[in-house]
């Protein structure tokens, strides 16, 4: 096995809630990352190409960033996540991304890890395994696993902290944003929408990057029968936040079936809070979508207005 081996990292799905843990790892074991760029319209396109069209909008996008790295490394990271334990699992996308991409791209090398906790196949496990396959030192691997988990873990820290810091100084219009990170932050999805919240002088407030231990336990407020870790760590920052924040928007991609669910349970349940229920597919202009936010706005502020008014009468 040649000194420098790449790791190619599609910039999509679990990358934008991992990053620092797979970059980190990969760096301390000497092996270069190539990160596919931001989801632009070739990478789009890619993706519906190489997707059967029941695939949502986001697997879509994964497939084309895996697309764009062929050829240009080693290895590709395709992990494959179950679940965290008793009734702590994850979409089945997860679960069969490797599988899929596998059987789609067989000119690839893939490098993976599984964490099925019901299983006992838990990310150290992972993590170590991968690092065998590198031909890496036990000893460099669990060091290089154990550091960069410690810096996932204070970025994570950081992004809470300036979130609460943020809703306690800034006295615009706070909008929660519920949304799983692959699409709050994806250039074709989520981008457009938070662009047009800010340009409308109004300040996006993220489900994701609240503390995820917090938000998971007050999902319970919402279901208490709702399986699906990252929704559960989403919804649970309605409760965490709704003091805080004057509207609610929900960005998911069709079609989605957690978040199908799980968006239209939040929609019946929660009261007293104006909210928004945007999904987005591979036709979706900006145009209409910023017409809608716009009015969204709008009405948030005549309510703040009509309340304002009221209270003074």
């Amino acid at each position: 096995m040649k000194g420098e081996i790449t790791i190619g990292i599609p910039r999509a799905f679990l990358f934008f809630k991992y990053q620092y843990l797979w970059q980190i790892f990969f760096a301390e074991l000497n092996c270069p990352v190539i990160i596919s760029p931001e989801t632009n319209k070739r990478i789009l396109k890619d993706g519906i190409d190489s997707s059967i069209d029941e695939s949502c909008l986001s697997a879509k996008i994964y497939m084309g960033h895996l697309s764009y790295l062929r050829g240009k490394a080693d290895y590709i990271l395709v992990p494959r996540i179950v679940g965290f334990g008793k009734n702590e699992v994850v979409c089945t996308k997860f679960n069969a991304l490797y599988d899929i991409v596998k059987n789609t791209f067989k000119d690839v090398n893939l490098l993976s890890y599984n964490v099925d906790m019901a299983n006992r196949e838990s990310e150290w496990k992972g993590f170590m395994k991968m690092g065998r396959e590198l031909g890496k030192n036990p000893v460099q691997v669990l060091r290089a696993y154990l550091k960069a988990k410690a810096i996932q873990a204070k970025q994570e820290h950081q992004l809470t902290a300036e979130q609460e810091s943020l809703i306690r100084t800034e006295d615009k219009l706070k909008i929660l944003i519920i949304s799983h990170d692959y699409n709050t932050y994806d250039k074709v999805v989520g981008y457009p929408i938070i662009k047009c919240l800010k340009s409308l002088d109004s300040v996006p407030i993220y489900a994701n990057a609240a503390d995820k231990k917090k938000t998971s336990l007050k999902s319970r407020f919402i279901s208490d029968a709702l399986y699906w870790t990252f929704n559960k760590e989403l919804i649970g920052a309605i409760h965490h936040y709704q003091k805080e924040v004057d509207g609610i928007v929900f960005i998911s991609t069709f079609p989605c079936g957690p978040d199908s669910l799980v968006n239209e349970l939040c929609l019946r349940k929660i009261k007293g809070v104006p909210m928004a229920n945007i999904i987005v597919d591979e036709l979706q202009g900006e145009a209409g979508l910023q017409t809608r936010i716009e009015s969204f706005v709008d009405i948030i502020r005549e309510r703040k207005k009509a309340g304002r008014e009221a209270h003074i009468g």
